[in-house]
């Protein structure tokens, strides 16, 4: 293309008007003549028309490209917090994975906690570290005995103040409330109101007892403290963020978690759409690869658009497909194909797979629309 065609090619092109409102804004930061910030508009017209699609692009394919072929040279491993002993957070290939199958239960979950500005000390983190810390009953006790001759459990408690071992003895009664509880001095004893315990009893309960949650907040194994910049914040390994909104002196606006489904019912879907783009991005960008935000948005927004999050595969996207064809050359192809015969469904044809299957043109690119040529009368 000559440079006059170049430059009214590049006068016809729109951009949006916050990119706009952006190269003003430099333009006054750097104070750019006008010849620069001519030049200035010209390269951003210039990106911004490569980095437009043209119509009937398959882009839902060229995103499932763009994210799956560089996740195929990621690494399996897990990554630990630097200065962070116990705090492990899993990245690369199974991260991924645990991401696109929007699965509730993380196999290393966590949160970063921020302090709302009035509590940003040392010494508030710590205190509230130590609050959110989980403990059990385990971690109270020097040992729980099996009486099996009178099919009693024993629990010696270490020496606590009254207080925390009234707390114990109430949480056990709580948990326990069908059974016969006594106490003396530190040790405590159960016993059932009914008829005696059978042995596979008492290892029930004792495994039941251990668990216990005393104090803290309930799957948060450890809590550090580190500075980040200005603030002072809370890492930890667990996360239960609806129980976070408790305490006073985390600032809920800041905090984050990298469990998707407990921003979605914490905070929304929308929340939970931002934070999967943000978690897709941050793994990959882990690994060295450079993927187009575009193509996450496109997934995130595929996997929460109905209003949950859903996972890429057979019981979410996949399986909501609108083309039996599609759903059933995913997976369980006989199931779907049934179903829709007694249903007495259509296919259309208006995806992709579809019409490959049935080798008809694909109604994306030239294919979306017919030529009809006026053959002139001679």
């Amino acid at each position: 293309m000559s440079k006059e065609l170049q430059k009214e090619s590049l006068d016809e092109i729109e951009i949006p008007k916050k990119i706009l409102d952006e190269i003003e804004k430099v333009s006054r930061e750097k104070k750019l003549t006008s010849l620069q910030k001519k030049k200035l508009i010209d390269a951003v017209k210039n990106e911004y028309l490569n980095s437009c699609f043209e119509p009937g692009e398959a882009i839902g394919i060229i995103s499932a490209q763009s994210i799956s072929e560089p996740a195929t040279q990621m690494t399996m491993r897990t990554f630990h917090f630097a200065g962070s002993a116990g705090i492990q957070v899993t990245l690369g290939l199974p991260r991924l994975i645990e991401i696109f199958s929007a699965k509730k239960e993380l196999s290393t979950p966590m949160m970063v906690l921020y302090l709302k500005k009035k509590y940003n000390t040392q010494k508030h983190a710590e205190n509230v570290a130590e609050e959110i810390k989980e403990k059990r009953l385990k971690d109270f006790t020097e040992a729980i005995s099996l009486d099996i001759t009178n099919r009693r459990i024993r629990i010696r408690l270490e020496k606590l103040k009254k207080k925390k071992k009234d707390i114990i003895i109430s949480m056990i009664r709580k948990k326990f409330k069908n059974y016969r509880i006594s106490t003396r001095e530190n040790t405590i004893t159960i016993e059932s109101k009914e008829k005696k315990f059978e042995v596979k009893d008492l290892q029930r309960i004792k495994k039941k007892m251990f668990e216990i949650c005393i104090s803290g907040i309930p799957k948060v194994k450890n809590a550090i403290v580190e500075k980040d910049g200005n603030d002072w914040i809370i890492k930890t390994l667990g996360s239960n963020f609806s129980m976070i909104q408790n305490f006073e002196e985390i600032d809920l606006t800041r905090s984050y978690t990298n469990n998707v489904q407990e921003i979605k019912d914490v905070l929304g879907i929308e929340a939970a759409r931002n934070t999967l783009i943000k978690e897709i991005r941050n793994t990959m960008q882990q690994q060295g690869l450079d993927v187009d935000e575009r193509h996450i948005m496109l997934v995130a927004d595929i996997m929460t658009f109905s209003g949950d999050v859903r996972p890429v595969g057979r019981y979410g996207v996949a399986g909501m497909k609108p083309s039996i064809l599609t759903r059933a050359g995913f997976e369980e192809t006989i199931k779907h194909l049934v179903k829709a015969s007694v249903r007495h469904e259509e296919d259309n044809f208006k995806g992709i797979f579809d019409n490959v299957m049935v080798n008809q043109q694909v109604p994306v690119g030239t294919g979306m629309f017919e030529l009809i040529a006026k053959m002139s009368e001679e």
